[in-house]
């Protein structure tokens, strides 16, 4: 996650380790990388997949679903990498070296973002749990996915309630958008 990005009560990505069992969570920074993270990434048990939108990624690297490599059919669990951060800061991080030949998985909505504690620009730009409930899904853990919708929709709604100034509305999307 991006510095601060914990602090911060709209941060939704904290949702996920709260509902995900076998979860780790690591500060990014720029030009320091956390050991414990680059062990993670190179544990033969695990097949890492960095969660990002195909258009930032060369097309080698993307996938569609995690049992697109081979890895994964060969059994390793898959380690989805999720950047959490805003859009911004998330761009920063997927350009680390320590991700650079990682698989990318792009998650393909069909619906905008619910998140409404900002405007996505693209249909493409959900919020981190909204990511996680996708990607749980594609991984075949629909309960789990379930969980996290239900604790997001809480969360939203606790969150905008206690927020005068924001507006919920919703903002269709196109595909090509």
């Amino acid at each position: 996650m991006y510095k601060g990005e914990v602090y911060k009560p709209s941060n939704t990505g904290r949702l996920i380790a709260d509902v995900v069992k076998d979860n780790h969570a690591f500060q990014w920074e720029r030009t320091r990388f956390d050991p414990a993270l680059l062990a993670l990434i190179n544990d033969p048990h695990y097949a890492p997949i960095i969660v990002f939108p195909h258009q930032y990624a060369e097309a080698d690297r993307c996938i569609c679903h995690p049992k697109d490599i081979p890895q994964v059919q060969a059994g390793r669990t898959p380690l989805f990498i999720m950047l959490d951060g805003t859009w911004r800061e998330a761009k920063k991080m997927f350009r680390s070296p320590y991700l650079a030949k990682l698989p990318v998985l792009g998650i393909q909505p069909v619906r905008g973002s619910e998140y409404q504690l900002r405007e996505a620009a693209h249909l493409h730009q959900l919020c981190t749990a909204e990511v996680g409930i996708e990607v749980l899904k594609l991984a075949g853990e629909s309960r789990v996915a379930e969980a996290l919708q239900a604790y997001f929709c809480v969360f939203r709604e606790r969150y905008l309630a206690g927020k005068a100034n924001v507006h919920t509305h919703t903002r269709n999307f196109t595909q090509g958008d």
